[in-house]
């Protein structure tokens, strides 16, 4: 065992002495150690009661033998740090996770892993770690929070962000506001649509690194807490057959990730911690795989924020597993690739069936004959960005107007509260990049109160920073390369015509080539400031929002 190195033989007593210092006995210390990654904090909502999670995963590996070992990873809620410096803080954090997990676990010799995340960054950033450290782990989240009801009507966290769009344009007042706000969220777990977070949990069963049921359960089920129990007892078994994280990360694992995503309609910021975790893993994950899947991969269901449906419909329709076992019987995903269950995705899935073929349409009957998410190249984005191309009005799917450019988030949340922004217009945020921001924030106050404000189906948003999970509408992002290292972006002038065209996979910037040869040799990029010295280690070492963000030297 790996632990051995930190607890056998004679010139390990002083470390044992340690050990039975914090209560353990000669005969805990015997056993396998299992490091459980608690990321229990008091202020995010999908964090509060992972306590008890905790508590259920370390019964699990207790009853199966071995030795669980608590220690905390820090967590940003998105939510409260949206649209104010906070964000600049949340992309850096996955990193910043990653690394402590792997701090903890080289330093204290663990002999397995059991991950607690459940909200944006800390999901992928444990995964990451996971598929680093290559020792057996098992990702078990918190699980989704339930959707909201106000007057018979269903909320979640982005009706709160579309409020304040409404509240804006004189659409409700301040009272109206406060009831959406008092029942948006009514209680613990990761907000309820296929935000980053639910959508990110959701990847990690598909991946094969969680249980069946991770990415569904809902947080207030007694279901989650025995999936829990039963995390404690997979790690245990893994170590036994010696099935580790990157036997389970293959690039075959990535194709049924994204063709997942793509029916499910999930966050735009999967297209950045797939190929994170894929470089964890020594693998790596071009953004092409969006389009070649979506070619093949339909979206099948129509989520929150770009639909009527919730977590807790797709998991009482039959969860992630029933809609793997639709696009298995295609011959969309593969089926032969391993998972911490220690059966294949195949075997996982042979006995899940869809119960409400609306939330999990038939392959026949879907939403959009292409996949939600779509991966697009062209003159303003030479390396490429993302959209949701499922929560996209018709009109705008094709779309020219003028460019309204500001360099910041700030500044542009100024001009559309403001109303100022017109039907047609193309809003630039730039300098948001993993380097120019730096971290890249995601914005959804911006892009929710444009929709909040009515002009979801006239207005388009474009940035080399991130959207929400949340976002909903002509929202592209991840623009690359980034205005701060001299990406066209930065070269956009108020007025310049931007053309979208999502079905063509092209976002151009309407300018001849002479005139932006003259705007190059003017053009002096720069950052916004930061008095961060981590922020300001993270610019130096972040790579583009189309290589995953992740951290490398230049």
């Amino acid at each position: 065992m790996n632990s051995d190195k930190a607890k056998k033989g004679y010139m390990r007593s002083p470390h044992r002495s340690l050990l039975k210092a914090a209560g353990y006995t000669d005969w805990e210390i015997e056993r396998p150690w299992i490091g459980i990654a608690n990321a229990y904090n008091a202020i995010i909502p999908g964090h509060v009661h992972l306590r008890s999670i905790t508590e259920a995963v370390k019964a699990g590996i207790y009853a199966a033998g071995g030795l669980p070992i608590e220690f905390p990873v820090i967590g940003v809620c998105d939510g409260i740090a949206m649209n104010h410096e906070g964000m600049k803080f949340s992309l850096a954090s996955r990193e910043l996770i990653m690394d402590s997990i792997e701090v903890m676990a080289r330093a204290h010799a663990f002999d397995g892993l059991v991950l607690v995340p459940n909200c944006d960054k800390i999901v992928p950033g444990m995964a990451m770690a996971a598929a680093e450290l290559n020792l057996p782990a098992v990702v078990v989240s918190g699980g989704p929070m339930m959707a909201g009801q106000n007057k018979g009507k269903v909320l979640d966290l982005n009706s709160v962000f579309e409020g304040v769009g409404m509240r804006s344009a004189g659409k409700i007042d301040d009272a109206g506001l406060q009831e959406i706000e008092d029942n948006a969220c009514p209680g613990c777990g990761s907000c309820s649509g296929m935000f980053t977070a639910n959508t990110m949990n959701c990847m990690m069963e598909v991946l094969g690194l969680a249980l069946p049921g991770n990415g569904t359960i809902p947080a207030v089920h007694a279901g989650r807490i025995r999936l829990a129990k039963d995390a404690g007892r997979a790690v245990m078994d893994m170590i036994e057959k010696n099935i580790r994280p990157r036997d389970i990360l293959t690039m075959d694992a990535f194709r049924n990730a994204v063709a997942v995503d793509l029916a499910l309609g999930g966050s735009t910021n999967t297209s950045l911690h797939l190929p994170a975790i894929a470089w964890a893993a020594g693998l790596e994950m071009s953004l092409d795989l969006f389009n070649e899947i979506g070619e093949k991969v339909p979206h099948l269901c129509s989520m929150s924020p770009g639909g009527a449906h919730h977590i807790e419909d797709l998991w009482r329709a039959g969860g992630v597993q029933a809609l793997m076992h639709e696009l298995l019987d295609a011959g969309l995903i593969h089926g032969e690739t391993i998972t911490v269950t220690g059966h294949t995705t195949a075997e996982n899935v042979a006995n899940a069936k869809i119960s409400d073929p609306e939330v999990i349409r038939p392959l026949d009957k879907p939403h959009h004959k292409e996949g939600g998410l779509a991966f697009i190249k062209g003159t303003l984005a030479p390396l490429g960005a993302i959209v949701k191309q499922a929560a996209v009005a018709p009109e705008m799917l094709v779309h020219k107007g003028p460019a309204r450019v500001f360099d910041g988030e700030e500044a542009a949340s100024a001009a559309i509260m403001n109303n100022e922004i017109k039907d047609g217009d193309v809003v630039v945020i730039r300098y948001e990049g993993p380097k120019g921001g730096p971290g890249m924030r995601e914005m959804l106050g911006p892009t929710s109160a444009i929709m909040g404000q009515g002009k979801g189906s006239t207005v388009a948003l474009i940035t080399d920073g991130r959207f929400s999970g949340a976002t909903r509408g002509a929202s592209i992002g991840h623009v690359s390369p980034e205005a701060a290292i001299g990406g066209p972006i930065g070269l956009v002038e108020e007025g310049d015509i931007i053309s979208i065209n999502i079905p063509e996979k092209r976002l151009d910037l309407l300018v001849p080539e002479e005139v932006l040869a003259e705007r190059r040799k003017k053009f002096q990029p720069h950052v916004q400031p930061t008095d961060s010295p981590f922020l300001s280690r993270y610019r130096a070492f972040a790579t583009s929002g189309v290589e995953g963000g992740v951290l490398r030297e230049q």
